[in-house]
Parts: C-alpha cells; sequence; structure tokens
C-alpha cells in the first residue's frame, strides 16, 4: 500500500516572495508619499529623504565589511528604513542630525542584534523617537512652501488645544507636520498596494486606525468632527500601514494582530490626549513591539494535526 502522506522537515510550503521584493513593494507604496512630500514641503524635503536613504545604506555596508559579514544591501531593507526615518522627520530637520539617525537605525537597532529579522523594534521608528528626545527642534513641524500657512503648532498641538483644523487640508497635507504624514491620499493608495499585494493584510492598519478613532471619538463627547480630525492628523496613517505592520516587531497570526493593533490604538490615545508630546504614534508602536513577544506567546499558532485544550 502506498503512503498517502509524507512527512518531511519545514519549510513545507515555498514562496516566491524574496526579502527584496517585499522590500521593493514598501518602496513603491511610499514613494506617492514621498512625492507628496518633496511638493508640498519643497526640495529641502527631497534633501533629507536622500540623506537618510544614502546613510542607512552606507551604514548597513560598512558596519557588515567592518564585521566581514555578507553584504545585505542588495536586500533592499536599509533603504526601506531610511525611507521610513525621513518621512517621519520634518523638511526642516537639520541634515546631519537626519544622518546620526539613520546611523542609529541601522547600526544601533539593527545590526547589532543580528541583521534585518533579528531586531526587537522597527529601526525607523525607533530612531524617530531617539530623535525626538536627542533633538528638541523636531518636535517644531515644517510648512508647506505652495500655500499660505502661519508657522506655529502642528494641527494635533492645536486640536488638542481645543482648536479646529480642516479637513480638506488634513487630507490633501496642506498642513504643518513630517514629510511623509501628511497627505493622506498619497499614504492611503500606498497602504491599498500592499494590500492588493499582500504584503500586508489589513487586520493591523484598519483595527489600529478604528480603535484610535472610538476612543478618541469617546474623549470627544462623541464629536465626530472634531474625532476624525484627529484621527487624521499627525502620523497615525503612515504608521499603521506601514511601521505597525512590520513583519519582525508584530505578530504573526490574527488574534495577535488584533491584541497589537487595540494596543496601539489605546497608547497613542491616551499619549495624545495626556501626554508631553501632542503625538503618540511613534511611541505607541514602539511599546507594542517590545510586547510583541508576549503578544505572541499568548496567540500562538496551532500546530498542524494539533487537538486543541
Amino acid at each position: 500500500m502506498s503512503n498517502k502522506l509524507n512527512l518531511s522537515v519545514s519549510p513545507h510550503i515555498h514562496s516566491k516572495n524574496s526579502t527584496s521584493t517585499i522590500m521593493r513593494d514598501v518602496i513603491i507604496a511610499l514613494l506617492p508619499a514621498a512625492v507628496a512630500g518633496v511638493v508640498i514641503f519643497g526640495l529641502r524635503a527631497l534633501g533629507v529623504i536622500a540623506v537618510c536613504v544614502a546613510v542607512a545604506v552606507i551604514s548597513e555596508y560598512i558596519f557588515n565589511y567592518i564585521t566581514k559579514k555578507e553584504q545585505t544591501i542588495g536586500d533592499l531593507s536599509a533603504v526601506v528604513t531610511g525611507l521610513l526615518l525621513a518621512l517621519n522627520l520634518p523638511a526642516n530637520t537639520p541634515l546631519w542630525q537626519a544622518a546620526i539617525g539613520s546611523i542609529f537605525a541601522i547600526i544601533v537597532v539593527k545590526c547589532l542584534f543580528g541583521g534585518i529579522g533579528c531586531n526587537i523594534v522597527n529601526p525607523a521608528i525607533t530612531a524617530r523617537v531617539f530623535m525626538l528626545i536627542a533633538f528638541t527642534n523636531l518636535s517644531s513641524a515644517a510648512f508647506p512652501t505652495l500655500v499660505d500657512t502661519v508657522a506655529g503648532a502642528t494641527p494635533l498641538a492645536i486640536l488638542k488645544d481645543g482648536g479646529l483644523v480642516s479637513i480638506e487640508s488634513l487630507v490633501f497635507g496642506t498642513i504643518g507636520g513630517a514629510i511623509g504624514e501628511t497627505c493622506k491620499i498619497a499614504l492611503v493608495l500606498g497602504g491599498i498596494y500592499l494590500l492588493v499585494r499582500r504584503v500586508i493584510t489589513w487586520h493591523i492598519p484598519i483595527i489600529y486606525i478604528t480603535t484610535t478613532f472610538i476612543f478618541t471619538f469617546i474623549l470627544q463627547d462623541f464629536d465626530i468632527l472634531q474625532s476624525l480630525s484627529f484621527t487624521l492628523s499627525g502620523g497615525l496613517i503612515l504608521g499603521a500601514f506601514f511601521m505597525a505592520t512590520d513583519y519582525v516587531t508584530s505578530p504573526a497570526t490574527k488574534w495577535g494582530k488584533v491584541i497589537f493593533a487595540v494596543g496601539a490604538g489605546l497608547l497613542t490615545v491616551v499619549i495624545r490626549t495626556w501626554g508631553s508630546y501632542p503625538e503618540g504614534v511613534s511611541f505607541a508602536i514602539l511599546l507594542m513591539n517590545i510586547l510583541n513577544p508576549y503578544i505572541c506567546s499568548w496567540t500562538p499558532r496551532k500546530l498542524f494535526g494539533g487537538k486543541g485544550k
């Protein structure tokens, strides 16, 4: 009688997707936000993007060269890290600070932990938090060059003080903020691309954004317009689609993703409402990255052929 089932050492299913193809898709998805940022904030934004990406790639190359490790810059992960960090920075960030941020992201957060797949927190997010603490000037946003805008507080700071921000300006990005966080249309287009390409699933971005909206809605006395303004302000859309979904630092299971996203949403609202920083997305995702191993242990995959409890 012939065998009906052949057993072999895992992995059993191979995908044609590689690290470089996934990173290429992320870069493509981020291009609309990058282009919108340059159009809105001018060539200064392009300079920040170029410095962050170049320094990230060079840092990884030098580290691998010195430690005699196989060169990994071809997988494009350093490009993604540099691009994400740049899009999280204001266009008026000094270029030397942008360079330090990229070095910190690649060397300290990524390479010293063993390289891609070994880092316990998202490099771009961690570098931005490091820069917010180290360089106080990052708390003040850059403002668009193509519209009449009074340089001052960010939209989140205005909303936190009880002011109003135009929904139209939040959608099209004609407001102050980081390079890649202002134009929500560009970010949503990039997010849809990643979903269609199945690079990410809907669980974390949609639940994260929805959780943030719901709890903001409650705290804003059920004012739907003000709650929508809070949701569209800051780096929530950028963080939800492009950083909270990082394969290495987020859960792999559906329920794990749900817990991760709800936790990130709650932390974002808490920090935005009572924290000293108007924005809470970076800190929220970083904290959930740290909790990720525990979430994974709470929501393990069911073994093939295993029995439920």
